[in-house]
C-alpha cells in the first residue's frame, strides 16, 4: 500500500510538472503565445511574464521547496486560469486554448475546465496529506 506522504508526493509533482510543461511550451511559442493570449484578453505585459511566473512556481513545487507555500499558489493561479476559461465558454467564446503554447491550439471546452479541476485537486490533496 501506497503511504500518504508518497501520495502527496506525486500528487504535487503531477501540478508542479504541468506547470513546468505549460511554461516552457509557451516560452518556446514567442510570440505566438502573446498572440494567442490576447485573444484570450490577456495583456501583452501578462503574457510575457506568465510563462517565467509559471516557471518559478512550477520549479519551486516540484523541488518541495518552502512546502506549502508554492503548491498554495499553484492552486490559487490554477483556480484563476479555469475560472477564466468558464467566463469565455459561459460567453460562448472559444478561442485557442494557450493553455500549453505550442502544445495547444484546440478550443477552449469543458475538458479544459476538468484538466484544471483535476490539478486543482492534486494540489488540495498534496497539501492536505
Amino acid at each position: 500500500m501506497v503511504d500518504a506522504p508518497t501520495i502527496a508526493d506525486l500528487a504535487r509533482l503531477g501540478v508542479g510538472l504541468a506547470l513546468l510543461a505549460a511554461a516552457v511550451a509557451k516560452i518556446a511559442s514567442g510570440a505566438r503565445w502573446v498572440d494567442q493570449a490576447s485573444a484570450l484578453g490577456v495583456t501583452r505585459s501578462v503574457a510575457v511574464a506568465l510563462p517565467w511566473f509559471e516557471l518559478v512556481v512550477g520549479a519551486a513545487v516540484v523541488s518541495g521547496l518552502a512546502e506549502p507555500w508554492p503548491v498554495a499558489v499553484a492552486v490559487t493561479v490554477l483556480t484563476a486560469f479555469t475560472l477564466w476559461i468558464v467566463v469565455h465558454l459561459v460567453r460562448g467564446q472559444h478561442p485557442p486554448c494557450a493553455c500549453f503554447g505550442i502544445l495547444s491550439a484546440t478550443p477552449l471546452s469543458w475538458w479544459h475546465v476538468t484538466r484544471n479541476v483535476v490539478l486543482i485537486a492534486l494540489g488540495v490533496l498534496a497539501v492536505s496529506l
